[in-house]
């Protein structure tokens, strides 16, 4: 007779390939800044949801319309009650990733967002986890493959570089582990598509140049996250 755990964990792998063939029906988009939400709230013309689902008090937004053959709900932190400015950050990231999943048991996580780039490629992530594998996406759409680092500093401090050295990451946000943590923890699908604002270890101080890109660089994120739901759409997760 087998060990529980066994049985166990076989159960879960069948209900797991088994999902992987259903066709894909609800879609959590996660994005931290209300300027990167904006543009996907008009382009697949979500409206907000007056009635939260989330607990009293909370500054989340969520976002939920159909499109094509998908339920889509964007989740947006909201702004910070006290100091007014984005709720960035792997606190609020993985909060909102839990409260999202629970309330709505989506089919797959989207965390989508502006990153930094790295002119160097020989970095380091601690608590590495893989996004949900997504080859045939990658090739329909031509998008690029990388490792991403995850900080609650924009800028790229001495300790950060330390602890993200020799894993080759190449882009650095500062939500997508939070995310990755909280869909690895319940079991739910989670891929990650980030646009570049500016390099963190370039010349140029990094506030100045993710200001200076923010506009352009959410205009493209907006059509690559286009892009990516129209692919998903009426396809299963194993299609992916």
């Amino acid at each position: 007779m087998a060990p529980h755990g066994d049985r166990s964990d076989a159960a879960e792998e069948a209900t797991a390939a088994q999902l992987e063939k259903r066709p894909i029906s609800t879609v959590v988009i996660i994005i931290a800044m209300q300027t990167e939400a904006l543009p996907l709230v008009d382009r697949f013309q979500l409206i907000e949801d007056r009635d939260s689902l989330f607990p009293k008090g909370v500054p989340w937004v969520r976002y939920h319309g159909i499109y094509k053959d998908l339920n889509i709900n964007l989740i947006w932190p909201g702004k910070d009650p006290t100091l007014g400015v984005d709720s960035v950050g792997t606190i609020s990231a993985s909060l909102v990733a839990y409260a999202s999943i629970s309330a709505l048991q989506p089919d797959l996580i989207i965390n989508a967002g502006t990153a930094g780039g790295f002119k160097v490629f020989d970095l380091y992530g601690v608590g590495l986890r893989q996004a949900f594998p997504t080859p045939n996406l990658l090739k329909e759409l031509n998008l690029k493959a990388g490792k991403l680092s995850t900080g609650d500093s924009l800028d790229m401090s001495p300790q950060d570089e330390a602890s993200i050295v020799a894993n080759d990451a190449t882009v650095k946000d500062m939500e997508g582990a939070a995310v990755a943590y909280v869909a690895d923890m319940l079991k739910v699908p989670a891929i990650f598509v980030k646009a570049v604002t500016d390099i963190v270890d370039g010349e140029k101080p990094t506030a100045e140049e993710f200001l200076q890109n923010l506009a352009a660089v959410t205009a493209a994120l907006g059509e690559s996250v286009t892009q990516v739901i129209d692919f998903i759409s009426g396809k299963c997760l194993s299609e992916l």
